[in-house]
């Protein structure tokens, strides 16, 4: 029989996978990981550019959170005009294969919903 990860009487954000949650819940936090996973290094725009709905306030806010919580690494270079470039961390990179394991399962997924037509 499988553990659970939330047992009964314990709040969600007491448990590991609340914790997980809190570090790439949301709308784009994920996206973000994914291709800086891809990419290895990425700036500011050109993330922007591959999301492409995210406002600029919201990818500053969300890469901000991502560095605080040792997610990702930003590295700024002291030149004009300002360039700084973005990666994951080792704590960001373990986090990949769960990405991946989840692109696995919605791609599963996904064509047996197309099959049954349930989609």
């Amino acid at each position: 029989m499988r553990e659970t990860c939330v047992p009964t009487g314990v709040e969600l954000k007491n448990t590991g996978f609340g914790y997980t949650l809190s570090l790439i819940g949301g709308k784009y936090k994920m996206i973000i990981l994914y291709w800086l996973s891809e990419n290895k290094v990425m700036r500011f725009n050109e993330l922007k550019r591959r999301i492409g709905t995210i406002s600029f306030k919201t990818l500053s806010v969300m890469l901000k959170e991502l560095e605080e919580d040792g997610l990702i690494i930003r590295k700024e270079f002291p030149q004009i005009p300002p360039k700084v470039e973005y990666s994951l961390s080792e704590r960001g990179c373990s986090l990949i294969p769960l990405l991946d394991m989840m692109c696995e399962w919605g791609v599963e997924n996904n064509f047996q919903a197309l099959e049954a037509g349930t989609k």
